[in-house]
């Protein structure tokens, strides 16, 4: 025979309860009303049964009742909460959106973004290879049939190195270093053909420009260099911000080794290739692809300019205020400008054999030299013609 409190505890264990909104203290312990109309009824049931039992007047039966009712609470914000999820997990957020940078609002939504980083994982590691140019170790990736591969400039050097790239598999293959662009830090090396034909697994050229904060993105290298048995490393993180489109700062963990390694977009084609560590060790720079795309004729003819990051070039002179004509207005003491001889009024005809058409021309040219580089300008003096030979500084030197 069950005595009331029996059939009380086995009446919870049969409702279909909702969300718990309010409660009563008609006894001095909670009486909880819940959105299902047959709850409101059970706790009625539950009042009448602690009115007419012979032990509503002890203290041990109160205590039992109390306890009671707080179990049907737990009950009752238990199987809500599992109805709020199993609603959420119904409901899964467009994995576009979440890769872009929409927050996941469902362990669904985990699931779909690590299923598809595992596919990208397996699509773009075979384009993933390990740089060493003399004892310079990096990193790269092929992004042609041909072989031509992308690094970072400070990886590659200077262009007619011989190089060694070895492939996501363990092999070995030679290569040359092709042009160099050291002011945004990208460089360029080709995979020497031994086969007729021979053609390369590689990753596509993304577009830069369309990179937004907050998406997520997939860096590739051989951090601490190239280790056997060890396949190129993968780090999972998101785009922190594009500067002027001359740099893209992202969380990914990087180390030395990672230079010269992709970045990856989840569309698994290139957005940029590793730079440099920022001052955390998770705010890193990295060239965007579009550099690579912009200067490709001068890096596939194996030209070399701009200077390396943080060591800014300069001459020492000042241009016309009110006109862009090459024409200097003041030369700065103790520069290069002024050890060389060059004069206020001398017009600059032609800078390191290249034609100087305006002031912004002159300031570019300069901006492409490394600091130590010597130099001839050709310029125009009281309708004289003359050549002077230049060093290039180092500012704030």
């Amino acid at each position: 025979m069950h005595n009331q409190y029996d059939l009380f505890f086995r009446g919870i264990e049969t409702q279909n309860v909702g969300n718990v909104f309010t409660y009563a203290v008609s006894f001095k312990c909670p009486l909880h009303f819940c959105r299902n109309p047959g709850t409101v009824v059970f706790g009625e049931r539950l009042i009448n049964m602690y009115k007419q039992s012979h032990f509503s007047r002890s203290l041990l039966a109160r205590v039992a009742w109390c306890v009671a009712c707080i179990a049907f609470a737990t009950a009752s914000v238990a199987r809500a909460e599992e109805a709020r999820s199993a609603a959420s997990r119904d409901t899964a957020t467009p994995l576009a959106s979440l890769l872009q940078g929409d927050a996941p609002q469902s362990l669904t939504d985990l699931k779909a973004i690590q299923t598809h980083v595992q596919k990208l994982i397996e699509q773009v590691l075979p384009t993933t290879v390990a740089v060493q140019v003399g004892p310079a170790q990096g990193s790269g990736v092929i992004i042609s049939p041909e072989g031509y591969v992308l690094t970072a400039a400070h990886v590659s050097g200077e262009p007619g190195r011989d190089a060694w790239l070895v492939l996501h598999d363990g092999t070995r293959v030679s290569g040359t270093t092709l042009g160099v662009y050291r002011t945004l830090d990208a460089g360029l090396i080709k995979i020497n053909q031994t086969q007729p034909g021979q053609v390369w697994q590689h990753a596509s050229m993304g577009e830069s420009k369309d990179v937004v904060p907050g998406q997520w993105c997939l860096a590739a290298g051989h951090p601490g260099g190239f280790q056997t048995n060890r396949p190129p490393v993968v780090r999972l993180g998101r785009v922190l911000s594009l500067n002027d489109n001359s740099t893209i700062t992202t969380d990914c963990t990087l180390i030395g080794g990672d230079s010269g390694g992709p970045l990856f977009g989840m569309d698994g084609k290139v957005i940029g290739v590793n730079s440099r560590i920022g001052n955390q060790l998770t705010v890193n720079l990295h060239v965007p692809v579009n550099t690579f795309r912009d200067e490709w004729d001068r890096l596939s003819r194996s030209e070399s300019w701009g200077h390396t990051p943080g060591r800014e070039p300069f001459l020492g002179v000042q241009g016309e205020p009110e006109s862009n004509e090459p024409t200097i207005h003041r030369v700065f003491p103790g520069t290069p400008a002024a050890d060389a001889g060059l004069m206020p009024g001398d017009t600059v005809l032609r800078f390191a054999g290249r034609s100087v058409p305006d002031f912004t021309t002159l300031q570019s040219y300069v901006s492409d030299e490394e600091p130590g580089n010597r130099v001839t300008l050709v310029i125009r003096r009281n309708q004289r013609t003359l050549e002077i030979q230049l060093v290039i500084g180092l500012r704030n030197n």
